[in-house]
């Protein structure tokens, strides 16, 4: 049997989370473009590439998601899938499927992951926000894409959407449940086709269809970087931690081009 907190669901937005960590916001007046013919699955969710020391696109190999910021440039994902990677080496596609980029292609120009993960990969830190732009771009991609509120120290037994990108295949798989409570810090989620690539994916509650972005309570990653199997995922809940990582997010200086 899995336990379930007994205290409600906490859902912040971008601006109370800022205002838990002590960030005073002015967030922007967004117009998010028209969703493109014939894409059906979340536009915020894409997958990360890599990318050849020439700057071309190699294989994807993670999941991540544009969180809502007064920025515009923030996407979140497990930090264990930068591990081999930094800035300028990895690429973001949102909406991603069978090679086609309908936002375009992204590049990851900073990597901003907690202390307690870089130090000694705590599976409870296993998150990281990264910083994208993309040469000439006069919009930043969360007025493309839309973006995701982030939800903070969510008790389990939430029902959940998640959707990622497998290694093998160039279409997300997707699939809702509740997200049951693994441990006081993790949630496990239990749906088939979650294999490698997967990591990142985002956990998000109250998404509609389509353009529903949704709240993110968490990312596929932490207890055994996200599962040894393909049917049962963890994610680290976000909780003050997170908060604070946020802050750095918005907080670290951009490129002026």
């Amino acid at each position: 049997m899995r336990l379930r907190l007994g205290r409600s669901a906490v859902l912040l937005t971008v601006a109370s989370v800022a205002a838990a960590v002590g960030v005073a916001l002015s967030p922007p007046i967004r117009t998010v473009s028209a969703e493109p013919a014939g894409y059906k699955q979340a536009t915020t969710v894409g997958a990360l590439f890599s990318v050849s020391p020439s700057g071309q696109l190699e294989s994807h190999f993670c999941t991540a998601s544009v969180v809502d910021s007064p920025t515009g440039d923030l996407i979140v994902t497990a930090a264990h899938c930068m591990a081999r990677y930094t800035s300028g080496e990895v690429a973001f596609i949102p909406g991603y499927s069978n090679g086609q980029e309908p936002f375009g292609v992204w590049t990851v120009t900073q990597v901003i992951e907690d202390q307690q993960w870089t130090s000694s990969s705590d599976p409870d830190d296993d998150f990281a926000f990264l910083v994208v732009r993309q040469a000439g771009a006069k919009a930043a991609i969360e007025d493309l894409t839309g973006g995701e509120t982030i939800g903070l120290n969510v008790s389990a037994g939430q029902r959940v959407k998640v959707a990622g990108y497998p290694d093998i295949g160039d279409v997300p798989v997707s699939c809702a449940n509740t997200a049951l409570e693994f441990s006081p810090t993790q949630y496990e989620f239990d749906c088939a086709g979650f294999t490698d690539g997967t990591s990142g994916s985002p956990l998000l509650t109250g998404a509609g269809p389509f353009r529903g972005a949704g709240t993110v309570i968490g990312v596929i990653g932490g207890y055994q970087q996200g599962g040894s199997t393909a049917s049962v995922s963890y994610a680290a809940r976000f909780s003050t931690r997170l908060a604070a990582l946020y802050k750095a997010a918005l907080a670290a200086p951009r490129q002026l081009s």
